[in-house]
């Protein structure tokens, strides 16, 4: 059905006179005179128009020479939450850190708070600004974590919310429970206590109710320990589900070695991780998610080491971090703008970062990320010249068009 022979097919849709960057492969692997062809929602030819076979289309579209890109993939946010946090930017801006703020009741702490007192309708209509900010630079597939309930009847509260989404929007939603993200006010400093909540009763009510494609947890001196997130990980597996983790962000304490002896499909953040760090990751084929948004946003100096992720190998993904706190950014073209300039990632690291990478990271790689036969029809249609254009640009959207599914 998916076949690349020449013969004849028929499809519902097809873009022609296009410029690809299909992100086949390992490149961005561009194809000058270009065309994509879809039926029931999936491609089925997406390559040199020179190879197509010919195509029966009821909807043919000129691209008149722009370019189309897999539809982008946002594999990182927190963009279900109550509430803001602009009086705590405003605290840090006159000298007060993440750390102070938050054991002062501030943090993720003060947003818990907002959430629990929100209604699932009021969650929906709060994100949606944000997610529509998104979906207008091109993205077609988003991760949404909860983690900001930290209490059983929240947590199924917002990730219902997430899921809402994708059912009031054309978006794929990957959701992913955070339980495991800071300790609430009613644990009394108890860690141990609140994590057996969370692997005990949390996350097996979590899975019942189908509502996660995977689970995360922030490891870190102001959240929880390796030993601790390693329960939660234990938990995960025994409900069968997929593991990420918030790994050196302000410290190492070696959570990227932890998400990858779990078989991770990413760590995220990775500021401060180390070499041997960096190797376990390579070995367990786990996806690096780098976050300059929250790099910027919270004032880091100590920049993940690239170099290192390179040099052994292991992929690279860029993402929003979309959040109240550490990053509130709703733009990918910023996150791979400033991936670029912060982290000096290439123009073709960045693009690959928030499509294929990013697809990776999420676990669907066999159905987005990439224009290949076989995968959802999901593209990002562009008026540039050249595809650095997409990374070079701060604040500018040249979105032509967004195709979700083939429509």
């Amino acid at each position: 059905m998916y076949s690349h022979n020449k013969g004849h097919m028929q499809c519902d849709r097809l873009w022609k006179n296009a410029r690809l960057a299909t992100l086949a492969g390992d490149g961005l692997g561009p194809v000058e005179d270009g065309l994509v062809a879809a039926r029931d929602g999936r491609i089925v030819f997406a390559g040199a128009a020179a190879d197509a076979p010919s195509l029966d289309a009821r909807e043919t579209i000129d691209c008149a020479g722009r370019w189309i890109t897999p539809g982008l993939v946002d594999c990182h946010t927190h963009i279900v939450y109550g509430g803001n946090r602009a009086h705590e930017f405003e605290l840090r801006l006159a000298g007060a850190s993440y750390e102070e703020i938050a054991r002062a009741g501030g943090g993720i702490v003060s947003t818990m708070r907002a959430t629990r007192a929100a209604t699932e309708e009021a969650l929906v209509a709060g994100a949606l600004p944000r997610v529509d900010a998104l979906i207008a630079e091109g993205v077609t597939t988003m991760e949404i974590k909860s983690g900001y309930g930290l209490d059983l009847a929240t947590e199924l509260k917002s990730l219902r919310a997430a899921r809402r989404i994708a059912e009031v929007r054309p978006l794929s939603v990957r959701t992913t429970f955070l339980g495991a993200h800071a300790l609430p006010p009613e644990a009394n400093g108890d860690k141990d206590a609140y994590i057996a909540t969370v692997c005990d009763e949390m996350l097996p009510a979590v899975a019942q109710a189908g509502l996660a494609d995977a689970v995360d947890g922030f490891c870190e001196g102001i959240a929880f320990t390796p030993e601790q997130i390693g329960r939660v990980f234990e938990a995960a597996k025994a409900e069968g589900l997929r593991v990420k983790l918030h790994a050196e962000q302000l410290s190492n304490l070696h959570g990227a070695s932890l998400a990858a002896r779990f078989g991770a499909l990413s760590a995220d953040h990775l500021e401060h991780v180390d070499e041997p760090g960096v190797r376990a990751l390579a070995a367990a084929g786990t996806v690096a998610v780098l976050l300059p948004g929250a790099f910027y946003f919270v004032r880091e100096t100590h920049k993940p080491p690239v170099e290192l992720l390179r040099r052994h190998g292991v992929r690279i993904a860029l993402a929003s971090d979309s959040n109240p706190g550490t990053s509130p950014l709703t733009s990918l073209l910023l996150a791979m703008n400033m991936g670029a300039t912060l982290f000096r990632l290439t123009v073709d690291e960045c693009l690959a970062g928030v499509t294929r990478e990013a697809a990776r990271a999420l676990g669907c790689l066999d159905s987005v990320g990439t224009l290949e036969a076989g995968k959802w029809c999901d593209l990002a249609i562009w008026d540039i010249e050249r595809p650095a254009e997409l990374v070079y640009r701060m604040g500018f959207n040249p979105l032509h068009a967004r195709v979700w599914r083939g429509r």
